[in-house]
C-alpha cells in the first residue's frame, strides 16, 4: 500500500549495491536532505547491508543477481513521485541529482541522464569508454537520440518508469529504460557530471571481457522491437 503523500520521502535514490562497504559512507553522506537512500543489496558478503542501515539508509534485499534486478527492485520499493538512480561505488555524487529532479518536476524533461566527465586518473578506463561510445552510436541509429552517455545517474517519475515494462535484469537495464522511453516519446536530456575513480573494481566494466559482455547484453536490447511503453504523463 502506498503511504500518504505527507509520509513519503521527497525523492527516492536507488543505489544498487554489491560489496560496496568501502564506498557507502561517502555516498550516503551526499544524499540531499529530505531524500531517501534505497540501498538495494544484491548479495553482498562484506556487511554492506548492515552498514547502510546503520548509516540511515533503507535497505532492500534482491537475491537475484544482476544490475537490472537490483535497480528494478529499488524502483518497485520506491514510494516517492520522482525516483533517481546512482551507482553505489563513489564514482558519482548523488547530490548532483538535484537539478535533474528540478527539471523533471518542472516538466522540462521526462528522463534526465548524467553525461559523465572523467576526473582523475583511472576514472573511466579506455575499454569502458569505448564500449559506451559504441552503444551511444547504436542508440542513435535505433532511436535518433543524440546522447553521449548511458551512465547510471538519472531521474524520472516513478509511475511512468514502471509503465515502461522494463524486463532486462542484467546490464542492459539502463539502456532498455532509454530505448523504451524514446519509443514512448519521452523528452530525454543530459547534464554533465564529474565522474570520479570508483571505490574497488567494477562488476560490469572492470575488464575488457566484462565490458564487451555488457555491450552484447545491450545490443540485444537495441534489437528488440518496440513493445508496450509507458507514457510520461
Amino acid at each position: 500500500m502506498t503511504p500518504p503523500s505527507s509520509e513519503r520521502p521527497q525523492v527516492d535514490v536507488v543505489l544498487p549495491c554489491l560489496n560496496e562497504a568501502g564506498a557507502l559512507p561517502w555516498v550516503l553522506a551526499r544524499i540531499p536532505p529530505g531524500w531517501r537512500a534505497l540501498v538495494v543489496d544484491n548479495g553482498s558478503t562484506d556487511g554492506s547491508a548492515d552498514l547502510a542501515r546503520a548509516l540511515g539508509a533503507t535497505v532492500v534485499h534482491e537475491p537475484r543477481r544482476g544490475f537490472g534486478a537490483a535497480c528494478h527492485a529499488g524502483l518497485v520499493a520506491a514510494t516517492s513521485d520522482v525516483v533517481c538512480f546512482c551507482d553505489c561505488d563513489a564514482s558519482l555524487d548523488p547530490s548532483l541529482l538535484m537539478p535533474f529532479v528540478r527539471a523533471v518536476r518542472a516538466g522540462e524533461a521526462d528522463l534526465v541522464l548524467g553525461r559523465r566527465r572523467p576526473r582523475g586518473r583511472g576514472a573511466w578506463p579506455a575499454h569502458a569508454r569505448a564500449g559506451n561510445l559504441a552503444l551511444a552510436r547504436m542508440l542513435r541509429r535505433r532511436t535518433g537520440l543524440r546522447l553521449h552517455d548511458l551512465g547510471p545517474l538519472r531521474a524520472a517519475r516513478r509511475e511512468p518508469l514502471l509503465g515502461l515494462g522494463l524486463t532486462d535484469r542484467r546490464s542492459g537495464y539502463p539502456l532498455q529504460m532509454v530505448v523504451r522511453a524514446a519509443d514512448a516519446g519521452w523528452r530525454i536530456t543530459e547534464h554533465d557530471v564529474p565522474y570520479l575513480p570508483r571505490n574497488g573494481t567494477s562488476k560490469v566494466t572492470g575488464t575488457w571481457r566484462g565490458t564487451w559482455q555488457a555491450v552484447r547484453d545491450m545490443s540485444r536490447v537495441l534489437a528488440e522491437a518496440p513493445g508496450r511503453e509507458g507514457v510520461p504523463h
